[in-house]
């Protein structure tokens, strides 16, 4: 039998799931998301994405960002957005999103929580950006019926080609002799949104890699998204020197106008 996109992207998500064997060895949680790690270049590059939002944003308009960090798809618009409108689940991002905001004299407002379970909290914008979220949403259509619902113009999804554990497959494949799944997709994602009669439209582009970058320690933050102990330490950075990790990604820039 034939199963929707719907579906099929929820089960798909869940086949990432860690066997509980290893996450019961884990020192620590491997889904640690350091603020550092979000914190917004001085200068942000004007990606595909950018474009996108910024092409349907009025003069003086207003940007909702989901699961916004430290709000690099608000930040990267004002102007001509001058109001921006954060939501996160971390208190710790939501304090960089006003800081950020103050710096640059962009009024804003945030809420904690997460999407699409505070939504009636939140208002609605001109454009509606979130970056790096959906490869986290299972139930991915509340999702993006909210995303749609706040939006008075556009929906900008930023989202890479494939799931962004990608890149740690090798060494779920070294240390632990697991094969890790190949979907979803974005263009599983936009199969999703076919599904919900919404039009999207999809362009791919290359990005930089850049948290990695920001890691003093990228081998103890592997170790960690390994669910491997420090005493491996010596092993994980043996590992990376002969497997480097990647500097750029294929990514996929999502939009749709509200109509």
């Amino acid at each position: 039998m034939t199963i929707s996109a719907v579906e099929k992207w929820r089960n798909d998500l869940a086949s990432w799931a860690i066997p509980q064997e290893i996450l019961d060895q884990a020192e620590i949680a491997p889904w640690i998301h350091p603020p550092a790690l979000f914190q917004i270049p001085e200068k942000i590059w004007d990606s595909p994405s950018h474009q996108r939002a910024r092409e349907a944003m009025p003069e003086g308009g207003s940007v909702l960002d989901i699961g916004c960090g430290g709000g690099i798809a608000s930040f990267a618009i004002t102007p001509p957005a001058a109001h921006a409108i954060g939501v996160d689940h971390q208190r710790e991002m939501l304090n960089m999103y006003e800081k950020n905001a103050s710096d640059r004299n962009v009024k804003s407002e945030v809420f904690e929580g997460f999407w699409p379970s505070i939504a009636d909290q939140v208002p609605a914008a001109d454009v509606v950006a979130v970056h790096h979220v959906v490869y986290n949403v299972g139930d991915i259509e509340p999702f993006i019926k909210a995303l749609n619902e706040h939006a008075r113009r556009r929906v900008v999804i930023e989202l890479p080609a494939v799931h962004p554990m990608s890149s740690w497959s090798p060494g779920w494949k070294h240390f632990w002799n697991i094969v890790r799944p190949v979907s979803p997709t974005a263009d599983d994602f936009m199969s999703v949104l076919s599904e919900l009669g919404i039009d999207a439209h999809k362009e791919d582009f290359t990005g930089e890699i850049l948290l990695d970058k920001q890691l003093e320690e990228a081998a103890d933050y592997t170790r960690i998204r390994l669910c491997l102990s420090k005493e491996r330490l010596d092993e994980v950075r043996e590992f990376l020197e002969k497997n480097p990790s990647p500097t750029s990604r294929s990514l996929s820039v999502v939009w749709w106008d509200k109509v």
